[in-house]
């Protein structure tokens, strides 16, 4: 078989087929070349598209996600309560002592959940203690016994 070209098609077995026999559908084919499958990229061009994006480090940016997540975790949260009080309910019912009453809306809120009842000394507080320290330090090390000073 010849192409176009007058070559002979590989793989035909010596069929040869003139004129209008060359457009028979499966002829046709035969005369047709596959196209070259596309090139595999590198792992370079793979690597190369691939971001922060792509392993989620932005997803908070634009505050979407953020919104979604609290709401979620307040549902979660009023489940988990709801379970809690059904539990408490049959400690009750078996004339367990109660216990004391938790604020489940304090726990909703978006305020921290604990304050800081410890003063946090100044860093004029923390200069002085550092200055004394070290006087005493030196007092000890070129006159002796410095703690009854």
């Amino acid at each position: 078989m010849l192409d176009e070209e007058g070559k002979e098609v590989p793989g035909n077995r010596g069929y040869k087929y003139f004129g209008a026999a060359k457009d028979l559908p499966g002829v046709r084919e035969l005369f047709e070349q596959e196209p070259p499958p596309p090139p595999r990229k590198t792992r370079a061009e793979l690597m190369k598209d691939v971001d922060a994006d792509y392993y989620g480090y932005r997803d908070e940016d634009d505050g979407i996600l953020v919104q979604l997540e609290r709401e979620e975790e307040k549902k979660a949260i009023l489940e988990v309560v709801q379970e809690w009080k059904k539990g408490r309910q049959g400690d009750i019912a078996d004339n367990l002592e109660p216990e004391e009453e938790i604020d489940f809306e304090s726990l909703l809120s978006d305020k921290p959940l604990y304050t800081a009842h410890v003063d946090v000394p100044s860093q004029e507080d923390i200069k002085e203690a550092l200055l004394q320290k070290r006087k005493k330090e030196l007092l000890s090390k070129y006159v002796g016994d410095a703690e009854g000073l």
